[in-house]
């Protein structure tokens, strides 16, 4: 089964846009915040799902034929600001050095020819993953083969709905949306809905009533005031309907026959991204494109970091050894279960950075007194994460040392778009290290420690 990933290139490019600063520019002063915003997205989705192929489609500037049903259609929605206008042509510019292909049709919006391509990836028996910021495509969600990654907020928060999903967002099924809609209204499209039925009427209604027809066919047993808000908006509640349906079968012009994996010229992108000046880019597309022919396993040219982890056994030999540290103390907590919200298993700390030398002390040995003034004597800390390990030496009773640097907030202020800021990805990115590969001889067998908030090996 293949996975085939379409992207509402314009949905995208304008959260991106309104999500991130537009102090994000290139040198010479052309603000790139979108661009940058779309391009972190695509490359996020494509390290997170692996997808086979990918088309991207955009809004055309022309009246779509819902305008011709409608004369109002989306005429409450502002011009997009220029400096979002004058970076579609670098979105575009992006997706074709990358080998991606992009569709646009007069006539049609860009939910069209998703819904088009959905559809004709659904019949294919492919696994079809939409990414938007636009709600009208919950109606093609479609188990097991078709999902919505929405994005929620910015461009790095992507919900994943399958039709339990849908349910649990809007009360409705997949195939209900767009009379769930149509009661509703949606004021982006200048579309009024029904006086005093918002989402959850809208649903409820729906729900008890199994249609459009079924409402209206039982205004009876309404409330006085929903009944004749309902009557009177009926006409309009039929034509949010009809412009609310997304077109299956617009004349798109392409064949996903013939749509294959991105196959780039990597030369061409570095110097598109060193053009750009997307620094902190270059290794999440490395991650996200391992090899031009698809997307696979993560990069390698990475040094294996081997640590040598050493157990403290005793309260006394734990106390020593800290007070013997100096200068900012890497340290991490691990947790038997999910980070912060399971008992602490213990905390690493980094003795040798040179060396790769680390000790391991059981939590047990935390109640003693002078290993909670050794912890609180600390000159300072990093860690990454430390919002959540140092909440567990609190809780502890450990006064808190201060903070030289959390990993995880300098990952953040240097590339915000990112959906996640993992240790060992980072490790690859701005290091050129790894941890060892799990398994056999890997990170278990070591004795590696998983910084990220995860459990100690039992190896300890």
């Amino acid at each position: 089964m293949a996975t085939l990933m379409l992207v509402d290139g314009n949905s995208v490019t304008y959260r991106a846009f309104f999500a991130l600063p537009t102090d994000i520019a290139l040198a010479s002063g052309q603000i790139t915040n979108a661009v940058y915003g779309f391009t972190s997205m695509l490359l996020n989705m494509v390290r997170d799902h692996h997808p086979d192929t990918i088309v991207v489609a955009f809004d055309r500037p022309e009246p779509t034929f819902r305008h011709d049903r409608y004369d109002l259609y989306k005429t409450g929605r502002s011009a997009a600001p220029d400096i979002l206008r004058e970076q579609m042509g670098l979105v575009r510019q992006v997706i074709e050095t990358l080998d991606i292909p992009w569709v646009e049709l007069a006539g049609y919006e860009a939910d069209d020819i998703i819904a088009t391509l959905a559809t004709q990836g659904r019949d294919r028996g492919d696994q079809v993953l939409v990414v938007t910021g636009d709600r009208d495509v919950y109606q093609l969600v479609e188990d097991p083969l078709v999902r919505v990654l929405y994005m929620r907020r910015g461009v790095s928060d992507a919900a994943d709905y399958d039709e339990a999903g849908i349910v649990e967002k809007a009360g409705v099924p997949p195939s209900m949306y767009p009379q769930y809609a149509a009661l509703r209204g949606d004021p982006s499209d200048a579309l009024p809905g029904v006086p005093g039925v918002g989402e959850k009427t809208a649903a409820k209604l729906l729900t008890t009533y199994g249609s459009l027809d079924g409402i209206f066919e039982h205004l009876e047993e309404q409330s006085p005031k929903l009944r004749e808000n309902l009557a009177a908006s009926e006409a309009q509640v039929r034509l949010n309907h009809e412009l609310s349906i997304l077109d299956r079968e617009a004349p798109v012009d392409i064949d996903l026959d013939d749509v294959r994996p991105p196959a780039f010229d990597r030369e061409a992108v570095r110097k598109l991204f060193d053009f750009l000046e997307f620094r902190t880019l270059h290794d999440r597309f490395a991650e996200a494109f391992p090899s031009s022919g698809g997307t696979g396993a993560a990069p390698g040219g990475a040094d294996v970091i081997e640590a040598e982890v050493s157990e403290v056994a005793t309260a006394p030999d734990a106390a020593a050894l800290l007070a013997g540290l100096t200068g900012s103390v890497a340290l991490a907590a691990a947790w038997t279960g999910a980070e912060g919200r399971s008992p602490l298993e213990g905390i690493a700390v980094v003795t040798g950075p040179e060396a790769a030398e680390v000790a391991w002390i059981p939590v047990d040995l935390l109640a003693d007194p002078a290993v909670k003034d050794a912890f609180a004597a600390l000159p300072a800390v990093a860690a990454h994460g430390a919002k959540s390990v140092l909440r567990c030496l609190a809780g502890l009773d450990i006064a808190l040392p201060p903070v030289a640097i959390d990993t995880q907030i300098a990952a953040y202020l240097l590339d915000p778009a990112e959906s996640r800021y993992l240790l060992d990805e980072l490790l690859v990115r701005y290091a050129a290290l790894r941890l060892p590969d799990e398994g056999a001889g890997g990170a278990a067998a070591a004795g590696q420690l998983d910084l990220d908030g995860g459990t100690v090996p039992t190896s300890l």
